[in-house]
């Protein structure tokens, strides 16, 4: 070896030498900041063990399941979101229990494969609705959000019904049954309520995905709670977050109108912050369910803490390729370390200084992780050539003899188990043992992501020139569109495919037709009511059954509730194999059938009845006080050996108030839905109720009862005409 090599490698090992002396520093430092919050959450946590849980934790499930549902809007963010959306609200209807709630998702005009799979889906789930942003996307997510809340405000004024909450979600989130019902727990006594969140474990091996795991198990199972204990602020995680109406009026008040800042790449962290300036309060919700039951989407592994993993939560599926997290952590960094500097500053409270030092320090603590693991390699493998190697140069330590240094070297070493350890139990206590060991090689592979993404946030920043010019350009307030006509396939085109009527018949019955199409052509003579039942049944993706709803048996009647017939107008058909089905003249919410399972205690399907049928055992086997009219025809069809035929066409004069009201245009199909969640039979009518909340006027209700009553004087000419 030539002595230029020699002096080198010297100059090289000196170097490592100092470079070694400023990480031990800096890293005894933020290793001292991380057992400080380490020494006070376990103190906070054995005085709550013994003050209030020595005896075990209580089942509080009862008290999310009491009180009267609070009107909540989910709000969904959606930009080239195929595939997702649809199961989102499948989930969401099948698992929620809460009925009292609209989901808006945000979409844009230049994304027309999610627009259409969003109007799919709004064709299916009455209380989905499609906001078009009036600008094309991709914007930045806060904007997508000023839109939502824009449409919110008009479905309000147009429901005369006010949200006490906004909830934010993402299109791949998956809800907890329970967590609407603890967000109308808290409401509106927090203004801002943030549950935890915690990604899917994916394969051992997909380091990437898992490193998420380790990061949110710690931060919202220590970090979070500790931070909220003890400064009452909150970071909103962006999903699993929900505001309460005087936080978003007071962001509105704030913003001239605008609530998210659309120059922010982190706006949901930046509200946190600015309601807590305002004095608004704020929680990190963490409860435990006790029934099982209740948990569907928790973690099974061996060694888990049973109250952990039946938390109410969010589970999501982050990125599990490097490039992927590398560019959604840059965004992180750049909106909370950069522009949150900027823009938020500092306050007068030191502990909540301190908390943003913790937010802030990750421009630091991202770039000594990974030099700090490269140093360690680099060291070990000097140490093992000069092992190896007998016979070479024999050069003096690279860490010297400097007990100071070996000092540092000492209490970084057992900072790093104390590290390892804590990462390791808050992982361990969610997804099981497994994970909890898989932590600790992921943390070198989270030094490695995080390093990248920092440069690349540096970079961004240091090409613009300023932090805030990373966000988007700030949108103009100009107002999105609320789509409120889904799609689905036409009823005109399924009865012309099944060859019951022509396309002249259609035709003719499209043009300038009074009525709905299938009322229309019932009236015509053109199409049965079970021919019209097919064709719905076939629209709605659902079976349908002929039913004379006056022969029905009382023992199944006494299975369904009137409550639940009148608001919903639907009747028990039969018992098959355990399920309650029920019958409906229209396609049913899925939302609605799961909230009647919960209800009765058992799983219930529906199927299309004929028009009519509905309304007819309503009357005959639920409502008490009839009119005349009414009166008279059930008499009638009462009677023994009633014809059939005469049965059907008495039907067709049979309608439904709401199902007339949307025919003459006086109501929307979204704002009925709203009304029939809090729509209370046994107190009051629907019309009444609807005047009441000034849906309609007091003329146009009785403009629409006179319509029915007339339909029903047409019913009661049809019958005498028989009987004469």
């Amino acid at each position: 070896m030539s002595y230029e090599w020699i002096d080198a490698l010297t100059y090289y090992l000196y170097g490592l030498r100092g470079l070694t002396w400023v990480l031990a520093v800096v890293l005894l430092v933020l290793g001292f900041d991380d057992l400080f919050i380490d020494i006070l959450y376990w103190v906070r946590r054995v005085v709550r063990y013994f003050r209030f849980y020595r005896g075990g934790a209580p089942d509080q499930d009862q008290l999310l399941l009491q009180g009267r549902e609070q009107p909540l809007a989910v709000m969904v963010p959606a930009w080239q979101e195929t595939g997702v959306i649809g199961e989102m609200a499948r989930l969401a209807a099948s698992s929620l229990d809460y009925e009292n709630y609209q989901i808006f998702v945000g979409t844009y005009p230049n994304d027309p494969a999610t627009q259409a799979e969003v109007d799919e889906v709004c064709a299916r789930y009455s209380h989905i609705h499609k906001v078009i942003c009036a600008r094309p996307g991709p914007t930045s997510k806060a904007d997508c959000l000023n839109n939502i809340i824009e449409a919110i405000q008009r479905f309000e004024q147009q429901a005369g019904v006010q949200f006490a909450g906004f909830i934010l979600h993402d299109a791949e989130d998956v809800i907890e049954p329970l967590e609407l019902r603890l967000f109308n727990y808290l409401l509106p006594r927090k203004d801002l309520i943030q549950v935890p969140v915690y990604p899917y474990a994916k394969r051992w091996w997909q380091f990437t995905a898992g490193h998420y795991v380790d990061e949110f198990a710690e931060l919202h199972g220590k970090d979070i709670v500790l931070r909220e204990a003890l400064v009452g602020q909150v970071p909103s995680a962006g999903v699993g977050t929900c505001f309460s109406r005087q936080a978003i009026q007071a962001l509105l008040d704030e913003g001239d109108g605008i609530a998210f800042d659309v120059q922010s790449l982190t706006e949901d962290y930046d509200i946190g912050f600015r309601l807590k300036q305002k004095g608004m309060n704020e929680v990190f919700a963490r409860f435990s369910v006790h029934d099982r039951r209740l948990s569907p989407f928790r973690e099974d592994g061996f060694g888990r803490s049973r109250a952990t993993s039946r938390v109410i939560c969010v589970r999501e599926h982050f990125p599990d390729t490097f490039e992927h997290a590398v560019k959604q952590k840059a965004r992180w960094i750049t909106g909370i370390v950069f522009q949150g500097s900027a823009n938020l500053g500092w306050t007068t409270s030191p502990l909540l200084n301190y908390f943003l030092w913790r937010d802030r320090r990750g421009a630091v603590i991202n770039l000594i992780g990974l030099l700090s693991t490269l140093l360690f390699i680099q060291l070990l493998a000097v140490w093992l050539l000069n092992g190896w190697l007998v016979d070479s140069w024999r050069f003096d330590s690279v860490l010297g003899h400097d007990p100071l240094l070996h000092a540092l070297l000492t209490i970084n070493g057992v900072l790093l188990l104390n590290r390892l350890f804590q990462r390791g139990y808050f992982v361990t206590r969610y997804y099981g043992l497994w994970q909890g060991l898989l932590s600790i090689p992921r943390m070198v592979w989270s030094n490695v992501v995080n390093f990248f993404a920092n440069l690349r946030a540096i970079r961004l920043v240091l090409k613009l020139g300023d932090a805030r010019k990373v966000a988007w350009d700030k949108t103009s307030h100009e107002l999105p569109a609320l789509a409120n006509t889904p799609r689905r396939t036409p009823l005109g085109q399924i009865l012309v495919a099944q060859g019951v009527i022509s396309d002249e018949q259609l035709s003719r019955a499209l043009y300038r037709a009074p009525r709905r199409l299938g009322r229309e052509l019932l009236v015509r003579g053109w199409v049965t009511g079970e021919q019209l039942a097919a064709a719905l049944a076939v629209q709605a993706e659902r079976p349908w059954r002929a039913l004379d709803p006056l022969q029905l048996s009382p023992g199944l009647i006494e299975l369904f509730p009137a409550r639940l017939a009148l608001r919903y107008s639907m009747l028990p058909v039969a018992e098959l194999n355990g399920r309650l089905l029920l019958g409906s003249e229209r396609a049913p919410n899925p939302v609605v059938l799961a909230v009647i399972a919960r209800q009765l205690g058992r799983p219930v399907d529906c199927c299309i009845l004929p028009p009519g049928r509905v309304t007819l055992g309503l009357h005959h086997w639920y409502l008490q006080q009839h009119g005349a009219v009414m009166q008279q025809l059930l008499e009638a069809l009462r009677a023994p050996q009633v014809d059939p035929e005469l049965q059907e066409q008495v039907c067709r004069h049979l309608l439904l108030l709401g199902d007339l009201l949307q025919e003459l245009g006086m109501l929307p199909p979204a704002l009925l839905a709203q009304v029939l969640i809090e729509f209370e039979p046994e107190q009051d009518s629907l019309g009444q109720t609807l005047v009441k909340r000034g849906l309609i006027s007091a003329t146009l209700l009785q403009r629409a009862l006179d319509e029915q009553q007339g339909e029903l004087r047409h019913a009661l000419v049809l019958i005498e005409e028989k009987q004469s």
